[in-house]
């Protein structure tokens, strides 16, 4: 039997306080992230991606704003995040508000599939954590980020949707269960990259990280299941458990993986 849809991020975003614990014993600090991304990862994208108090920098995918709104606070940089979830973008700028960086930090709801709402190479550098697996027409998309690149700009984004081995029916449906997703074939986003007129630097496996934090997630909110149960409602909450630990077990016996992949448009 499939498996029933299970909403992981509205409540993350409409109740983001209470998920704060869960975020700080699974990353080790709370950017409001959902993704796998670790402490390390990070904090090397600014590195990747040559980021500094002069570079405007877009990011797909925000969430809830807490990366990009550190990437203002630490580096000065002019960031514009999307997403499409509208308690996420509601949330991002609620949180811009309090910590004072409206000028230099802008949230807006977009649908990414779509053309980018900004002209040609207006950024230096455009990231994407976790993000793109979730957006139909990939090759379309790294067009737009090409277009909206300035020359030499940076491109980095994760894929934890790469196919690594065998999964079954009810795995791919596990997997699904909190969203809309595509999942890539190897080489896939290589090609798409290439295509898209953007030099690949580097494709980094990083399925590790993956295993890492949805086994951590997993614990941190089953320590805390009776105060999630009351927001999610047990099926909810039983479905976000099956849904990591199907990741973690994925991800550890390397049938799906994940790469960091870092490119440069010419």
């Amino acid at each position: 039997m499939a498996s029933a849809k299970v909403n992981l991020y509205d409540n993350e975003y409409g109740h983001f306080a209470l998920y704060r614990d869960v975020r700080v014993e699974t990353y080790g600090q709370d950017f409001g992230q959902t993704s796998w991304v670790t402490n390390e990862e990070s904090n090397e994208i600014p590195q990747l991606l040559r980021i500094t108090g002069a570079s405007p920098v877009l990011e797909i995918g925000c969430g809830s704003g807490g990366y990009a709104l550190h990437l203002a606070e630490q580096y000065g940089c002019k960031i514009t995040a999307l997403d499409i979830n509208p308690e996420g973008i509601k949330n991002a700028n609620a949180l811009a508000e309090q910590r004072k960086v409206r000028a230099v930090c802008k949230f807006q709801q977009c649908d990414a599939s779509k053309p980018l709402p900004f002209g040609d190479a207006e950024f230096d550098a455009v990231f994407s954590n976790d993000v793109l697996c979730h957006i139909p027409g990939r090759g379309g998309v790294l067009r737009e980020v090409a277009r909206v690149l300035k020359a030499g700009g940076k491109l980095l984004f994760s894929d934890a949707l790469v196919i690594g081995g065998m999964i079954s029916h009810e795995e791919v449906a596990t997997r699904s269960s909190i969203g809309y997703y595509f999942f890539s074939p190897p080489g896939e986003n290589e090609r798409l990259i290439k295509e898209a007129g953007l030099r690949l630097t580097f494709a980094r496996d990083t399925t590790d990280a993956a295993a890492l934090i949805s086994k951590r997630r997993h614990d941190a909110r089953a320590k805390r299941s009776r105060e999630l149960v009351e927001v999610e409602g047990e099926a909810n909450f039983d479905g976000l458990q099956r849904f990591l630990k199907c990741v973690h077990d994925l991800t550890s016996e390397r049938r799906l993986l994940r790469f960091l992949y870092l490119a440069e448009r010419a």
